[in-house]
């Protein structure tokens, strides 16, 4: 990609983001050097690490990198056999506890059957070297202490130190609260060159002897080593030597692992600075709620719900884009501040993070198509050092991409032909836009120019879009309408700021008659365009609503058939014990009869026992039919059923209305409550019912009830104006009403939906 593009699309801007979100100062580096590509093989498999990096932070959560650095440098120098400093020594340790970090982070707790992902082979290679890593703990406590247990030969040289420090300080000490007290400066014990010494009074060196190694800057103190610690003196600095050559030797020998350990090292530097580069291009996509978009390599950019990555989150329009199916060339107008050029910005800046392996703010399966080169021409470039006009350095960025383009290249133009007569500058707008797409490139435009519009509406595979203006609130609501050119708003605007309307007035006897014919026609298809909208979301809402209805009264429905089955269950399961309880009492009295024969009771006792049992058995009827009375005459016969004749249905112990006549087969329904259910004629029993109250006779019951129903219901209802709620509860009132009013057909009215 061309560098210019680069700049003016700020994609820059965006690689200093992705750096803040790597770690290690590799990745750091790695994120600096990207760039887009034009391998679509490539692109799709940085899109994919990109998409399996941002799914293991959303499940696990983010990983560090921390105390990544490339080492390779230290481990070159071991080739020749170098010995590695403490500091070096310790930076391979935190390279080694990252690798262990990060392998942990994988896939471990992982399903058999799950896939891996594109980013597992690489957790698989890191190689932690425990061994190696736990050595280093051991001897080395940090940049500036080697641990007494690197060797048992340095705990045993600072064993010996310690022990000589010790009597140092025990004969100084003897001597600085001793006879040597008045002779000494203070006392303390303190230390010059490496050799522990006492502050003596100048006037009094004489007086303690031994060896002298400093003096203060006024001269009245001098610093001298007693001549009964020189020896100790002497002893503590050979442990000295002995401890630093032993530190030197415990490095040496971690030095020597590290090297037997080169190739894994450099392939863990290696793995770690690609999976930190990664994991930043998968925090850069949570910042802003990014996604995978889909590609192609035939010219297809299809933006949904974009939202330009360097504005606020929380004020960004999300705008749809596309270019390259039905269309090749796009002509964006409309009024200034209203978000063309940010538009042309999104599309152009889109192209370059998703060829570079970046997902983008936009919704999912967003497309964009795979360019050689990106051309923008956006901005004012004016050069008062080079004389360039605004007009010149336009024409200059367009001379310099021209021979450049092709069909694989996607062309971006801010105000195409401004900044010079208005007239040769639309004509030669249309002369460049006509060549660019006879040559097949696809081509981003913003304008003001009313030619153009008309252009792109005369022009097969041309498009107009605009961005919508408010011009109540003279504010830009940054949306993207695609196949409706713009218009300027001039005069709306500045009326709306005060001009005079003369002057406005006088303004538009200035325009050509074709001019403003043509901003009429683009004001009424822009007012098409709204009314289709609040059209559409009203038929939306309407629908959203009548499948809330759908679902309310599938919901009441499947209630019902639950209800109705518990009652048929619970019905049953009475029905088999009482004709359990029956039976048992039948064999109990058939025993009893046996047991009778057998002791000859008489004829009376006899008869008694009979009619226990039949008394029993009524009993036993009555719990099963309650309420009603069992005769051969009681049983219903199909030309004696009428609608609405009031019946017993006899397996349930439910009273309920004859709905429909029997058919050939004798089934027919019957309303029971709120039940409806076909049942056969014999399971059926007419129930006497009290006449209707009329002006010689009175009634009560069920009858009564019908009575007052059918003076009172009306046989229309109107629910306009009211709730979905609202209407549902008031209208299964009225149908009961109706139904129990024996009403042949009710009218309801309702509202649209």
């Amino acid at each position: 990609m061309n560098e210019k593009a680069l700049r003016i699309l700020e994609y820059h801007k965006i690689i200093a983001r992705l750096e803040t979100m790597a770690a290690s100062a590799p990745g750091k580096k790695r994120c600096r050097e990207l760039v887009p590509t034009d391998d679509p093989a490539l692109i799709r498999s940085m899109q994919q690490e990109t998409t399996d990096a941002l799914r293991r932070i959303y499940q696990k959560g983010s990983v560090s990198f921390s105390g990544v650095a490339d080492i390779r440098p230290s481990l070159q120098r071991l080739s020749i056999g170098s010995t590695l400093s403490i500091q070096e020594l310790l930076s391979v340790c935190k390279l080694l506890d990252a690798a262990k970090r990060v392998k942990a982070f994988s896939k471990d707790d992982r399903h058999e059957e799950e896939a891996d992902d594109s980013l597992e082979e690489r957790f698989r290679a890191l190689q932690p070297l425990s061994a190696l890593a736990a050595d280093i703990h051991r001897c080395i406590l940090s940049e500036d202490e080697i641990a007494d247990d690197a060797s048992s030969k340095l705990r045993s040289i600072r064993r010996s130190m310690s022990a000589a420090h010790e009597k140092i300080r025990s004969v100084l000490n003897g001597m600085v609260n001793g006879s040597a007290r008045v002779y000494l400066q203070d006392a303390v014990i303190t230390q010059r060159n490496g050799r522990f010494c006492i502050p003596v009074k100048a006037e009094h060196r004489a007086s303690v002897p031994g060896m002298i190694h400093d003096q203060s800057s006024s001269g009245s103190t001098v610093f001298v080593e007693p001549m009964a610690v020189v020896k100790l003196n002497n002893d503590l600095r050979e442990l000295e030597l002995a401890e630093k050559q032993e530190i030197e030797v415990i490095l040496a020998g971690l030095s020597a692992e590290v090297a037997q350990e080169n190739d894994a090292l450099i392939s863990n530097i290696v793995i770690l600075t690609e999976l930190d580069f990664i994991f930043a291009r998968a925090m850069l996509s949570k910042s802003y709620n990014g996604y995978e978009p889909d590609f192609n390599t035939d010219g297809i950019i299809d933006i949904r719900k974009g939202r330009h990555p360097l504005l606020e989150a929380k004020k960004v329009v999300p705008i749809d884009i596309r270019i390259g199916k039905d269309f090749d060339l796009l002509v964006i107008s409309g009024p200034n501040t209203g978000g063309k050029t940010v538009s042309l910005k999104t599309a152009g800046l889109f192209t370059l993070m998703g060829q570079a392996g970046l997902h983008i703010p936009a919704a999912e399966h967003s497309s964009l198509s795979v360019f050689s080169e990106v051309f923008a021409d956006i901005g004012d470039e004016q050069s008062i050092e080079q004389s360039l006009s605004t007009f010149s350095s336009h024409m200059k960025n367009i001379v310099s991409f021209w021979e450049q383009a092709d069909e694989h290249s996607l062309v971006l133009f801010d105000e195409l032909g401004a900044g010079t007569d208005p007239t040769e500058g639309a004509a030669l707008a249309i002369a460049i836009l006509s060549d660019l797409h006879a040559r097949g490139i696809r081509t981003i435009a913003t304008t003001h120019y009313s030619e153009l519009k008309l252009y792109a509406l005369d022009t097969p595979g041309v498009e107009n879009a605009c961005c919508e203006f408010d011009v109540e609130t003279l504010r830009p609501t940054y949306r993207l309408l695609i196949g409706v050119p713009g218009k300027s708003n001039a005069f709306a605007i500045s009326s709306k700021l005060g001009l005079p309307s003369y002057i406005i007035e006088d303004a538009k006897s200035h325009i050509s008659k074709e001019a403003e014919s043509f901003e009429d026609v683009v004001a009424g298809l822009e007012d098409t365009r709204r009314q289709a909208e609040k059209e559409l979301e009203e038929a939306l809402r309407s629908r959203r609503e009548a499948e809330q209805i759908k679902g309310s009264l599938q919901s009441r429905q499947n209630r019902l058939e639950q209800t109705r089955e518990k009652m048929l269950a619970a019905a049953r399961e009475e029905a088999h014990q009482i004709l359990r309880e029956a039976k048992e009492y039948a064999d109990e009295t058939i025993r009893r009869y046996n047991k009778m024969g057998a002791s000859s009771l008489t004829a009376k006792e006899m008869e008694q026992e009979r009619t226990k049992l039949r008394e029993k058995m009524s009993s036993l009827e009555k719990d099963m039919y309650p309420g009603s009375k069992r005769s051969a005459s009681a049983k219903a016969k199909p030309k004696q059923l009428q609608l609405g004749d009031a019946v017993m249905v006899l397996s349930l112990n439910v009273k309920g209305t004859v709905s429909t006549l029997p058919d050939a087969k004798g089934n027919l329904f019957v309303q029971m409550g709120i039940l409806r259910s076909q049942v056969n004629i014999s399971d059926l029993e007419l129930i006497e019912e009290e006449p209707m109250q009329t002006p010689q006779r009175k009634s009560s019951g069920a009858g009564k009830i019908r009575m007052s129903k059918s003076l009172g219901v009306q046989t229309e209802i109107n629910l306009l104006g009211k709730t979905a709620d609202e209407a549902i509860t008031e209208l299964d009132k009225y149908l009961d009403d109706a139904y129990m009013a024996h009403l042949p057909s009710v009218r309801i009215v309702h509202g649209k939906g």
